[in-house]
């Protein structure tokens, strides 16, 4: 019977631990999963350094996680043992309104893997049988866990209404804006990227700048304030600015023209997370090819060397980090 595991634990804002904690009994509804490998993004390191809105202490990070089930509590059904999954980081109500209309990452009931509960930079995580998605057939690890990330970029294409023709700016060429630009080609959209970095531009076959080019769906991937206001300037008429990246509090109030909205006809629409229905459609995306991830893998690294990870993630000097328990 396991009864310990090694884990990454953050109990203060600023410093984390490699460690051995004990492993919890798992609940009557509750999977427990043997973790095959986590996804790193810049919030974990927002959540180790600087904290989060959303985090509690102590906590084990890490909300990008595919496993295999290795054993269900005694009132799960339809959950086999064997099977690799992905995990929905959230646990939602499903009786608020934000849930009743399909946006149960607005939950206010919302408990978040790596934020209110533990998450996958561990040996093993415990999570929800209603939080797993089964990865399709033939789907390695490694691809599948792109599938959080991803979700997250569908729920903002989803919120921008992009279809197929129309021109979408992404500011920001790292893992998210490289995902948002390769899921909005996947919907017949015409994506450019906006990436000052050259390596990053090259991949994702960008430009420098705008360059007095317009959208119809500029989408701001990366925490700039200069990003937003290039990203307004750019719209076209009826045109759909996404808030996808957040800013620090002391930068986040911008200057905006509502005579510009009113006689343009132009949205402004916030996105944070996504929703189980997210991830359904992102491992459909990628198991199909519609959306190809392999070639965005920068590092594949132990889970004890996070904080090299972390150095690089800071630096921007790679790009998708993997990261092996």
């Amino acid at each position: 019977m396991i009864m310990e595991m090694s884990a990454i634990r953050v109990s203060r804002i600023g410093a984390f631990e490699w460690t051995t904690v004990p492993l919890r009994d798992i609940g009557e509804d509750e999977v427990l999963i043997e973790v095959e490998v986590t996804g790193l993004c810049r919030t974990d390191l927002k959540l180790i350094r600087v904290g989060h809105r959303d985090l509690t202490l102590p906590r084990i990070p890490g909300e990008e996680v595919v496993g295999i089930v290795r054993k269900t509590g005694g009132s799960v059904k339809g959950v086999l043992e064997g099977r690799r999954v992905y995990v929905y980081p959230g646990v939602w109500c499903g009786r608020c309104p934000a849930c009743r209309r399909g946006a149960e990452n607005l939950c206010r009931q919302m408990q978040i893997m790596g934020f209110h509960r533990d998450g996958g930079f561990a040996q093993y995580v415990i999570a929800p049988a209603g939080s797993l998605i089964p990865v399709p057939e033939g789907l390695d690890a490694e691809l599948a866990v792109f599938a959080e990330p991803l979700s997250c970029c569908l729920n903002a294409l989803e919120l921008a209404c992009v279809g197929r023709g129309d021109a979408v700016g992404i500011w920001g060429a790292g893992p998210a804006g490289t995902l948002l630009s390769r899921a909005a080609a996947a919907m017949g959209a015409e994506p450019l990227c906006m990436e000052p970095d050259d390596r990053r531009r090259r991949m994702a076959k960008g430009v420098p700048g705008p360059e007095g080019r317009k959208f119809d769906v500029c989408i701001v991937a990366v925490g700039s304030n200069h990003a937003y206001e290039e990203a307004l300037a750019a719209l076209n008429p009826r045109g759909r600015l996404v808030v996808f990246a957040g800013l620090s509090p002391s930068d986040d109030v911008l200057p905006v023209s509502f005579n510009q909205l009113h006689y343009h006809e132009q949205t402004l629409v916030g996105a944070y997370g996504c929703s189980f229905r997210h991830g359904v459609r992102a491992l459909r995306f990628i198991a199909t090819g519609a959306v190809t991830v392999r070639d965005m893998i920068s590092h594949r690294m132990a889970l004890s060397d996070l904080d090299e990870a972390l150095r690089i993630v800071e630096n921007r000097s790679g790009m998708k980090i993997l990261l092996y328990p």
